[in-house]
């Protein structure tokens, strides 16, 4: 028994062919949608890509950017397909590629599903990539002078300008490395010495952190340096006083940037995923009812739509059957070149 049967008429039938028409091309906007936002997710990450340590986070966008362009070339087809559905010349060209444009269509929508979950679990993959990223992006700060790495300065000062943090997850993050170049160090210099020589790698670290971690909006004049010293600055206590830097690390401002751009992302392409699951529901009722009409020659007749010729169970295993009888075929035909070989090899 057919699964979701429907009757048409030949008035139903127009309105079905003429709606299904105006959905493909409202479908191909949303493709041009899908398209953008993953060519706008792309040239965001791109912007970043200093401080990300890997290119697996390109997976989303350029798998947007590829369902946007097939979105507008399936639907602008399906368009033609309805268009055509009215007048029984035209569609009769169409006939025999139905059937295997529906199933391209499902595996499209399939694809579809698979990357707008990918948008919402992106987030672990871009936490790992961020962390590493950021710390080897501190950790050539001082590279000026370094071909290939003496715009990390830029882009560090840059990313914790904008995004209002400092470090990977704190200002202390600073403490850790040595983000003085050693073209600016006066190796004279007593205290310069006594740094260096107070930590096994030969460090200069200092309990500072660079300019673009201060934040404007503080009242006092911006503290930088000697950060855990209480008596080089007047009036000021660093385990209770709020300290006029950013205090959030750069992974979790960039991440939660990130994640809601990729949760609004991911929010678009289930909408359009719904509609086009829509579009190819309509098709199948248009193509099944239009092949159901007993009388080519009367096209006022009634017929039936179905979305599945047989119960859910039914396809099922006639699905299986399928996918045996491909099996064993295989295996007859492997097993025939193989008798082949041997007396060959004989």
């Amino acid at each position: 028994m057919a699964l979701l049967k429907v009757k048409f008429d030949q008035k139903k039938r127009v309105k079905l062919a003429q709606g299904l028409w105006l959905m493909n091309w409202l479908s191909v906007l949303a493709g041009i949608i899908i398209f953008s936002l993953g060519l706008f997710l792309k040239i965001e990450l791109r912007k970043r890509s200093d401080v990300m340590n890997n290119s697996e986070s390109h997976f989303v966008p350029n798998s947007l950017i590829g369902m946007g362009v097939l979105s507008c070339v399936f639907n602008s087809l399906a368009g033609k397909i309805c268009y055509d559905a009215l007048d029984p010349t035209k569609y009769a060209r169409w006939k025999p590629w139905l059937k295997p444009y529906l199933a391209v269509c499902v595996l499209f929508n399939i694809a579809l599903l698979l990357v707008t979950l990918c948008c919402f679990l992106m987030r672990g993959s871009l936490e790992s990539t961020l962390a590493h990223g950021l710390k080897n992006g501190m950790k050539y700060y001082r590279d000026t002078d370094t071909p290939g790495r003496c715009f990390m300065k830029k882009t560090i000062d840059m990313l914790q300008i904008e995004f209002k943090c400092c470090g990977n997850n704190g200002f202390r993050d600073w403490f850790e490395i040595q983000w003085i170049s050693n073209r600016y160090l006066d190796f004279s210099s007593k205290e310069v010495k006594d740094r260096i020589k107070s930590n096994v790698d030969g460090r200069y670290l200092v309990d500072g952190v660079p300019f673009s971690c201060c934040n404007p909006s503080s009242p006092r004049p911006c503290i930088q340096y000697q950060l855990t010293n209480n008596s080089a600055h007047y009036s000021y206590d660093h385990q209770t006083e709020e300290l006029n830097l950013w205090v959030s690390g750069c992974r979790a401002a960039l991440l939660s940037y990130y994640s809601s751009l990729m949760n609004s992302t991911g929010a678009v392409a289930l909408l359009v995923w719904l509609f086009e699951v829509t579009i190819t529901i309509g098709l199948r009722y248009l193509h099944t009812a239009l092949e159901g009409v007993s009388n080519p020659e009367d096209p006022e007749c009634e017929s039936e739509g179905w979305l599945l010729e047989k119960s859910m169970s039914e396809t099922w295993k006639a699905f299986l059957e399928s996918l045996k009888k491909l099996g064993k075929s295989n295996q007859v035909e492997a097993e025939g070149a193989d008798a082949g070989q041997a007396p060959e090899a004989g």
